[in-house]
């Protein structure tokens, strides 16, 4: 590898893309990175269309693999339509972008059984075709094989940018499943990485159960409503709740089957500010048990715009400070995007995460993701793409 390749591939600009648990949009990020800190230079947030949402949202067990198989190339095209209107809004051209890191969309994810599973669609193949760009993506899977949760896959970016020597540190991410990095101020210690429970996934889940609406706007709705401490008591009993970490879920667990069993009567908007209080109470236990010296909690993902959920938090960790990821010069809203591309970076460099790091489990200095090369010739790259 010459010099100048390898310049590139350090401080050329990377492109991150994904559809989160909550299936909302595709966002996507342009960043590049020296030394500790981020620039980004562009990002997209893409909602999906309604009838796509309910396709995916159908998606399950149960579901045909021939609809697995749609949605794979359907959102192959997504992302790649993302990109290229991304790149133009840049002002970048293809060959200044190095590679796209794509974590797709998690359509099942089954850390527990022997093996253990994790099934991203949106087709990588599809997305370097259309785009010319060389895309890494696979980073669940390489980190399952090599041992690991295969979830959250950011906490090594946490480190990287958010990590203070002398300073306890936590970075949540409030997406359809709240994941918890805890930062401690030593290097002495491990990273500890965690998916605390559900989020959006519920609160959206429910208020399109009960209104028909995709999402409780700033959180106005719960806010209307009093948490019922019955309930609560009942979804906190289960047991994902007392699990050890590192451990991870999704929706596969924490969905509107398991709300409906453990449902009592009560207003509808009594039931969305009880779901508030379980999001605020798992995270809360979790600091308590890992990090009980966590003096500064960053906050990021798409519940940082839920009033109702930051109030209720803020409330709960006490004195810990409270701050958004933008104070750190990452949006909140881009974290888990700009993520991506930094993990393609970390795979085209071939450095494996150090150890005490991965907070997943899996072997320290595994080299995450697949390469999906830049096509040589037949690419059907168009300026009106």
């Amino acid at each position: 590898m010459s010099t100048a390749h390898l310049q590139k591939l350090d401080t050329g600009y990377y492109m991150g893309l994904l559809c989160g648990t909550s299936a909302d949009a595709v966002h996507g990020a342009i960043a590049c990175f020296a030394g500790h800190t981020t620039e980004l230079v562009g990002s997209l947030h893409l909602p999906l269309e309604e009838p796509l949402r309910q396709s995916m949202y159908a998606l399950g067990e149960a579901a045909a693999l021939r609809a697995y198989a749609r949605l794979d190339a359907s959102l192959g095209d997504l992302f790649a339509s993302t990109a290229l209107q991304l790149l133009r809004c840049s002002g970048l051209q293809h060959d200044d972008i190095v590679a796209i890191g794509s974590l797709g969309y998690t359509a099942w994810h089954r850390p527990r059984p022997t093996p253990p599973f994790s099934l991203q669609i949106a087709d990588p193949n599809r997305i370097a075709w259309r785009t010319g760009i060389t895309t890494v993506a696979d980073f669940r899977r390489m980190d399952q094989a090599a041992g690991g949760e295969g979830a959250p896959i950011t906490p090594a970016y946490h480190v990287w940018q958010f990590r203070k020597p002398g300073l306890h540190r936590a970075v949540l991410n409030l997406g359809g499943i709240a994941n918890l990095t805890l930062l401690p101020g030593t290097e002495q210690t491990s990273v500890i990485g965690l998916d605390t429970g559900p989020a959006n996934v519920l609160l959206d889940t429910w208020i399109r159960h009960s209104r028909g609406l995709p999402m409780d706007e700033n959180g106005d709705w719960a806010a209307g409503g009093h948490p019922i401490p019955a309930l609560l008591e009942r979804l906190l009993q289960d047991e994902y709740f007392d699990a050890a970490a590192p451990k991870s879920t999704g929706p596969e667990r924490f969905n509107m089957d398991w709300l409906q069993q453990r449902l009592i009567p009560g207003d509808a908007a009594d039931v969305q500010a009880t779901l508030v209080q379980l999001t605020v109470e798992t995270v809360g236990r979790a600091l308590q048990q890992y990090a009980p010296d966590c003096q500064e909690l960053l906050l990021c993902g798409g519940g940082v715009h839920n009033a109702a959920v930051v109030q209720a938090l803020s409330q709960r960790i006490g004195k810990t400070r409270l701050v958004s990821t933008a104070h750190y010069g990452v949006d909140p809203d881009y974290v888990e995007a700009v993520a991506c591309a930094w993990l393609a970076r970390r795979r085209l460099l071939e450095h494996g995460c150090d150890p005490g790091t991965l907070a997943t489990a899996a072997t320290p200095g595994a080299v995450l993701g697949a390469v999906y090369h830049r096509p040589q010739q037949g690419s059907t790259v168009s300026a009106s793409d």
